[in-house]
């Protein structure tokens, strides 16, 4: 069955770079189509396309977002009948909303033999509060129904500036994945991962959490005849909460770098002080120096801190009960 990439964002927010670096990384050995608007950027040329041993054909066939029902279903039927290709990725008109686009692809994804894989959007971090202010709702849009929100220009811009667009467009969409790790720094496989899935630290480690009455692992919602709670306190994210809790968690996502020593530091205060609450399992991995990245865990009176291959953003979580939240935020300088 085919896959659908939808790639949006506004011009020049950098899908190129990221469509060459998943074409040339993460879809090696696959056939791709790519479908492009006329407005859009045009620079995947040839040559660099067949050094990726890739065949792509462009269908400049207009702004898909302005005929999405009839004639884009029709395209999207040729393209998967006529080639059969192992992908299709479209990268939208810049100025179009993200939702019409998905549902474009659901509308026909029944009689063709394709299926919606993942949609992201690309913004560039330096222009994020001026594209809000003068696009408005198709800006929003494309954020609010992003799978995942890839930044672009990190490497470029101030860290203050990264913060400030991450929490700018963490209120228009709490839930996805924002990539802030510059994508050169990253594979391309990693990419794909997490424009595929986006699940969260939290989401892992309470998937593997610790039984507080036998002291087994379990998947979540399994146990040996406990009843478990598990409130999900997400700190810039979305979450549910439960009157009777067991378990609370806080985690935060990061451009903030660390030394290692620095992580060992805060690491050992968790374990030796209440002062944070009954802290059961810390995890994270975040941005160290020279590029390098660290990652931790933690559990009581024991943990691990190593290197690690650039993930995504630094994500960090903690898990226990009468979690001080305020006093956590402080001890890893997120205050």
């Amino acid at each position: 069955m085919t896959k659908i990439d939808i790639i949006s964002g506004f011009l020049g927010a950098g899908k190129t770079t990221l469509i060459k670096k998943l074409l040339s990384e993460a879809f090696t050995g696959e056939q791709v189509v790519l479908i492009e608007n006329e407005f859009g950027e045009i620079g995947i040329d040839g040559g660099f396309l067949k050094e990726s041993g890739i065949e792509i054909r462009e269908m400049n066939s207009g702004c898909i977002c302005c005929s999405l029902v009839g004639d884009f279903g029709k395209s999207l039927r040729e393209v998967v009948d006529t080639y059969h290709p192992d992908r299709i990725l479209i990268e939208p008109s810049g100025v179009g909303k993200l939702s019409d686009v998905i549902k474009a692809v659901q509308d026909v994804q029944e009689d063709i033999d394709a299926q919606l894989n993942s949609f992201s959007t690309v913004v560039d971090v330096t222009k994020c509060r001026i594209y809000r202010k003068n696009f408005g709702e198709f800006f929003s849009n494309q954020i609010e129904y992003a799978g995942a929100v890839i930044l672009s220009r990190t490497d470029k811009a101030k860290p203050e500036k990264v913060e400030e667009s991450a929490a700018l467009l963490r209120e228009l969409n709490p839930k996805a994945p924002f990539i802030t790790t510059p994508i050169a720094q990253l594979p391309g496989q990693k990419i794909l991962e997490t424009m595929e899935s986006g699940k969260s630290l939290e989401e892992e480690l309470l998937d593997e959490i610790i039984c507080p009455e036998c002291g087994h692992h379990h998947e979540e919602g399994e146990c040996c005849g406990h009843d478990h709670h598990h409130g999900h306190h997400h700190h810039d994210h979305a979450g549910h909460h439960h009157a009777d809790d067991v378990f609370t968690s806080w985690g935060r996502e990061t451009i903030h770098t660390y030394t290692k020593d620095q992580i060992a530091d805060i690491l050992k205060k968790l374990e030796n002080g209440g002062e944070y609450g009954n802290v059961l399992r810390a995890k994270g991995m975040v941005a160290g120096e020279n590029g390098e990245w660290i990652y931790f865990d933690m559990v009581p009176q024991e943990h691990e801190v190593r290197t690690g291959a650039p993930e995504y953003t630094g994500r960090i979580c903690v898990i226990g009960a009468e979690l001080d939240e305020d006093r956590l935020a402080e001890l890893f300088g997120l205050a």
